[in-house]
């Protein structure tokens, strides 16, 4: 009778299997797969049997192997595509486009994938036809709202390619090779833009003599910034060839001394001595031509063409400086020296142009807040002090206290000058080592395959970006402020769409991986 007893009291206890959720499930496996807890401890906490946590446990552990397996073992149909001529059309450009797929490369997939063979010619056709709606497309843009243009020249085996983009948006509108890049080469597409609707306020561009004359004669009223890029980077080119140049040196003095060293042991002492001597003059020499050149590198990169630096006449009294020392040096180096002196000579006013309109806007925020000009001044310079640095919070502190309440409205207006002040055309130099990975294209479609690039480029969302606002948007959506369809579908596709249950289905292959 007791047992009996029991036995009916323990069944009463037991839940329902089926009543346990599924997460709880998950947590009995884990635990009991863990060893952490006794299979016997779990069965009581749980009111449940042994058995049924030695299953979840079983569970558990088949789950981890499927994780780390490399066999893969569900052959679940999730959905279907409806295979269409159109819809390979599409796969064709995302091979080309997307992936960087050469013709070859497309054939190859079609082979593998599909189990179809596909011909050039038929690739051909496909990309062709895409082009001309491409080219359509670009023509009809409204290119009014640009208003800072990055011009320069890339190169794509001889012929020059003349390339303009919007700094802002990155929109590319000027994508053409031509045999020439002289001023009316230029002249000629720059009056087209402004066929478009195209009035810039400035552009940026390097020294080319044809772009910046091109301009002058179809843009007479927009003036050309020097690119700073290509000055700094020339810059710290010399710089890392010299700095080389003198450890070499010294490392010559290091291995004479240790020759000079052993022979004296040998009372051999002269044998190395004028060598040496020699040496050590020449690595001094190096070095102090290095210690001089990276000085007026840093002046040239953290106060003449900073944005945060001083006035126009001290920048360019000092850029005047620096051309003058490196005058004066090039006899140690000139062939390595001369290139950077003669860029800064020749370009140094254009480099400079847009310290003018920064001075005009700090005068104006130092009226408009009846503040003296000296201390907007220095709270322009303050913002190229870190503020992780302990002195960018004491010169916050002394900054306040002189201005007061209107040291953070200042500070502000300030920024957003900054932000919007652009120096480089470094958006083209982008652009160029984003179009190598297409060079195939012009073999096979001639110089038109840039239209289509164009056209992908500028429709095409970034996945990625240093700047946030740029992520998941296109470049035409963001010069523009208007989402825009996907662009296969502006070329007159329609793009395939799962259905509910097959989301459903994604979903829970997902939640098993």
């Amino acid at each position: 009778m007791s047992n009996h007893h029991f036995i009916k009291s323990s069944t009463s206890l037991t839940p329902n299997f089926n009543q346990i959720d599924q997460k709880t499930r998950q947590q009995i496996g884990v635990l009991a797969l863990a060893g952490k807890e006794k299979i016997t401890n779990l069965a009581r906490q749980h009111g449940i049997s042994r058995k049924f946590v030695y299953a979840q446990k079983a569970k558990a552990s088949s789950a981890l192997d499927d994780a780390f397996s490399n066999e893969v073992k569900d052959s679940k149909v999730l959905f279907y595509i409806p295979v269409t001529k159109t819809w390979l059309y599409q796969v064709v450009l995302v091979l080309i486009l997307n992936c960087h797929s050469s013709y070859g490369g497309v054939i190859e997939f079609f082979r593998d994938i599909f189990n179809h063979h596909i011909c050039k010619g038929t690739i051909f056709n496909i990309v062709q036809r895409a082009l001309e709606k491409a080219g359509r497309i670009n023509s009809d843009q409204d290119l009014s709202s640009i208003k800072i243009g990055a011009h320069d020249e890339i190169f794509q085996g001889r012929a020059p390619v003349l390339v303009g983009c919007d700094v802002k948006s990155t929109y590319t509108y000027l994508l053409k090779q031509e045999e020439h890049r002289d001023a009316t080469t230029w002249g000629v597409n720059l009056l087209e833009l402004g066929d478009k609707g195209m009035k810039l306020d400035h552009t940026i561009g390097d020294g080319g003599k044809g772009l910046r004359s091109g301009q002058r004669e179809a843009w007479p009223d927009v003036p050309c910034r020097g690119d700073v890029f290509h000055a700094l980077r020339d810059m710290s080119k010399l710089v890392t060839f010299l700095k080389n140049r003198a450890e070499a040196a010294l490392e010559i003095v290091e291995k004479l001394e240790v020759k000079m060293a052993k022979a004296k042991k040998k009372n051999q002492g002269t044998k190395y001595s004028k060598r040496l001597g020699q040496a050590k003059n020449e690595a001094m020499t190096a070095v102090q031509l290095k210690n001089d050149i990276s000085t007026l590198s840093n002046w040239l990169k953290r106060d003449i063409l900073s944005v945060t630096g001083p006035d126009l006449s001290v920048r360019r009294d000092l850029l005047n400086f620096v051309v003058d020392e490196l005058k004066s040096r090039e006899a140690q180096s000139s062939h390595r020296i001369k290139p950077v002196r003669s860029l800064l000579e020749k370009q140094g006013e254009d480099l400079l142009r847009f310290v003018e309109p920064l001075d005009k806007d700090l005068q104006r925020i130092a009226d408009d807040h009846g503040t003296d000009l000296y201390l907007v001044r220095q709270v322009f310079e303050l913002q190229a002090i870190s503020p992780d640095k302990n002195r960018h919070w004491e010169r916050v502190t002394d900054l306040y206290r002189k201005i007061g309440k209107r040291f953070h409205v200042i500070q502000e207006a300030i920024q957003n000058i900054i932000a919007e002040t652009v120096r480089a055309s470094s958006i083209v130099e982008n652009l160029n080592s984003r179009l190598r990975n297409y060079f195939f294209l012009r073999k096979i479609l001639g110089n038109g395959y840039l239209q289509l690039l164009q056209f992908f480029l500028n429709h095409r969302k970034f996945m990625r970006s240093a700047r946030t606002e740029r992520v998941g948007k296109s470049p035409k959506e963001l010069l523009t402020g208007k989402s825009h369809k996907h662009w296969l579908e502006l070329l007159g596709y329609q793009m395939f769409k799962k259905s509910s249950e097959t989301s459903a289905a994604s979903i829970q292959l997902a939640s098993a991986a």
